[in-house]
């Protein structure tokens, strides 16, 4: 289409089909774009490290499997790309809110961009490893936030899966962000997993009722472990957080900045039957851990200036990992 150009440039107008896309943004062997099972076009991202598959849906990662490895991510077998509603799974963008919105409870949980179609501006070979970059841009003031704040999303396939969330704030007054990447990871069992880094980590339980949790904190002791639904707002401080999966015999490691704050997440049985969308004991198979701006972690960004929340995500069977393996204690 006309008004979208290159391979650069940050623009504005219709949403591209795939062959437009590919036409004007694909990259032989490294980056396509087709039309998805799911419903919607992709960004099928390829390098000597790996592959990763971006819907331009919420500019949502969908797939990442490491070179030589299985798939790292969980996506619902419900999943569809093209509808009103959000897809559950693989690696969501929650903006600019975390949750529900601060002051209007009409606004849908978790922010503005999660069912909207992102424009891809650039994409790019570095060595061995390639990026794609999606724009998200407010075109009217909505629910609190004004017009041009924009949200910039840098997916990049190399040794690791990097996302880079940009907030840029090209408006005249300062707004208060939230926002998270609420990554799913596949697990080969919930029960089996757990989660080292986090010891000696304040959270707040957001299963407790939001009178007792406020303000009130507990304290990680040891590793996390999964008896039930969990959902923990951890104040961390630029964390690294090990997914051990024994079943799996692998660890994902999630490093991360511009975030003092990550959220563990499972819904266990009740809540996935409400949710409707888990599938039959699909809990048991992934456990979200979210590289956020949430709780306490409010990022106050001034006109003109921007904030980068980064999440990066490396994958590795226990013999890879060397000596240490699944040994918690090497994490």
């Amino acid at each position: 289409m006309a008004d979208e150009q290159g391979r650069g440039g940050k623009v504005r107008g219709p949403v591209m089909t795939a062959p437009a896309l590919q036409a004007a943004h694909g990259l032989a062997g490294a980056i396509a774009f087709h039309d998805s099972e799911l419903g919607g076009p992709v960004a099928h991202l390829s390098s000597a490290h790996g592959t990763a598959l971006v819907a331009l849906q919420g500019a949502q990662v969908l797939s990442y499997v490491p070179r030589g490895g299985t798939e790292v991510l969980w996506l619902s077998p419900m999943a569809r790309l093209g509808t009103a509603k959000a897809v559950r799974g693989g690696i969501p963008v929650c903006w600019p809110w975390f949750g529900p919105h601060p002051t209007d409870p009409r606004q849908p949980a978790h922010g503005l961009v999660r069912s909207l179609c992102w424009r891809v501006v650039e994409t790019a070979v570095h060595g061995h490893a390639v990026r794609v970059r999606f724009v998200s841009t407010l075109e009217t003031a909505t629910a609190g936030f004004p017009a041009g704040l924009s949200a910039q999303l840098d997916v990049t396939l190399g040794e690791e899966l990097a996302l880079d969330l940009v907030t840029i704030n090209d408006g005249d007054e300062a707004i208060e962000l939230t926002q998270a990447l609420h990554t799913y990871l596949k697990v080969g069992d919930i029960g089996s997993v757990t989660v080292a880094g986090l010891h000696g980590r304040p959270y707040v339980d957001q299963l407790e009722p939001p009178g007792q949790r406020r303000g009130a904190r507990k304290l990680q002791t040891g590793l996390v472990v999964f008896e039930g639904e969990v959902d923990r707002i951890y104040a961390t401080g630029d964390p690294i957080a090990t997914v051990l999966d024994p079943l799996l015999g692998r660890r994902i490691v999630v490093d991360t900045d511009g975030s003092a704050s990550t959220v563990v997440w499972n819904p266990w049985i009740e809540k996935a039957a409400r949710l409707g969308d888990v599938g039959p004991d699909g809990y048991r198979a992934f456990v979200c851990i979210e590289t956020a701006n949430a709780g306490a972690d409010v990022r106050t960004i001034q006109p003109g200036a921007a904030h980068r929340l980064t999440a990066m995500i490396h994958a590795a069977t226990a013999a890879a990992s060397g000596a240490g393996g699944l040994n918690p204690e090497a994490s």
